[in-house]
């Protein structure tokens, strides 16, 4: 059913086959909506990790499948059982789409909602998400933007920052106490550097690339302690700086293969590393478990998707948050901003702005050239 000012037709960059580069089509715009949808008019998209991995093919997508799940837009038309969005919100689109409200996960407690096995999909993962001019986005997991966030800051936030907010939120930690980033100097790192000094903790950021330790500092880690001179060496500057104890809790950023190993060794006795990275296998080496009784949380976005996103956006909005990005401009320029992400020369996220004019008049009215 055609929508008012909506086009039939638009631009996608998306995955047609494993291991190759995305394709730019035209598609059909996604005029359909289900109960729950919104139609957004994306104004910016972000990539990320993941994005890589589903190219590669480790989640099973089904293809053709529009790439990226950090998007951001306009709401240009609503499904007919959204009560709290309306045209001209700008949102941030959250993952997980139409889950089912049925399973054990979705009818249990709010931590849990995000982890309905029935899902229709996970935007960019299994199902199209936001490297296109109109996206789909599930009322019930997407968030407003506060007016003093920028389309550009937001859009990363819809993946890497609420993920490092929820593994902050999975720590528990108190103001005062320490939590380790193992991969503090990257997209998510940096994010959760600033998050963790707002919220009183003290900070060790690790990362074993020279610009990552440099972002690291500059985002606020008390102590940065570069990987590359080996795990004990590590070890031992958190000890200097724990008074021997290690670390309150530590997050698993990097899926370095001894990332998550790294983590734990610097974490206290019974102690929680948080695992975020989804490296094709987590090892731990088993005294760590059972001498030093280290536990081991895996962390999905964030526990009670749609209040912690909320929450996450007006932290954001309150603290200035920063993210450092690496514009692009148009779809058609996401294969340089890849070629930039695979050389390991990228600092912060890369991002493409995709509403070129929208995000020129939005720099125009906060008076940023």
């Amino acid at each position: 059913m055609a929508i008012e000012d909506v086009p039939d037709n638009m631009l996608a960059a998306q995955v047609i086959q494993y291991n190759e580069p995305y394709a730019f089509n035209t598609v059909p715009t996604p005029t359909s909506l289900s109960e729950y949808d919104l139609l957004l008019k994306v104004k910016v998209a972000s990539l990320c990790h993941t994005d890589s991995m589903v190219s590669a093919g480790t989640f099973s997508t089904k293809l053709p499948c529009t790439a990226s799940h950090e998007g951001c837009g306009e709401v240009v038309a609503l499904g007919p059982s959204v009560k709290d969005f309306q045209k001209g919100d700008r949102v941030m689109a959250g993952i997980p789409y139409n889950r089912c409200g049925h399973c054990p996960d979705c009818l249990g407690p709010a931590e849990f909602k995000h982890y309905c096995p029935n899902l229709e999909g996970h935007l960019g993962v299994t199902t199209h998400g936001a490297f296109a001019e109109y996206m789909l986005a599930d009322a019930r997991e997407s968030s407003r933007i506060p007016d003093t966030v920028t389309y550009e800051t937001a859009a990363p936030m819809a993946c890497a920052g609420i993920t490092i907010w929820g593994g902050l939120v999975n720590a528990g930690l108190k103001a005062g106490e320490t939590v380790a980033l193992v991969g503090a100097g990257g997209g998510l790192g940096h994010l959760g550097c600033q998050f963790a000094k707002a919220l009183g903790l003290q900070i060790v950021g690790i990362d074993a690339r020279d610009q990552g330790l440099d972002l690291a500092r500059s985002s606020g880690a008390h102590v940065v302690i570069d990987a590359r001179i080996g795990k004990e060496k590590v070890v031992e500057e958190v000890h200097k700086v724990t008074d021997g104890k290690g670390v309150d809790s530590a997050l698993t950023i990097s899926d370095a293969p001894d990332a998550a190993a790294l983590a734990c060794a610097l974490t206290k006795m019974h102690g929680t590393m948080i695992q975020i990275a989804q490296p094709p296998e987590v090892s731990v080496p088993f005294h760590e478990l059972i001498f030093r009784d280290i536990r081991i949380h895996g962390s999905l976005i964030s526990p009670r998707l749609k209040s912690e996103s909320i929450r996450m956006l007006d932290f954001v909005a309150d603290h200035r948050i920063t993210v450092k990005t690496n514009p692009f401009f148009g779809l058609k320029e996401i294969p340089h901003m890849v070629e930039l992400a695979h050389s390991g020369k990228m600092a912060g996220k890369g991002v493409v702005i995709i509403d070129e004019d929208e995000i020129r008049k939005e720099k125009e009215r906060r008076g940023v050239s």
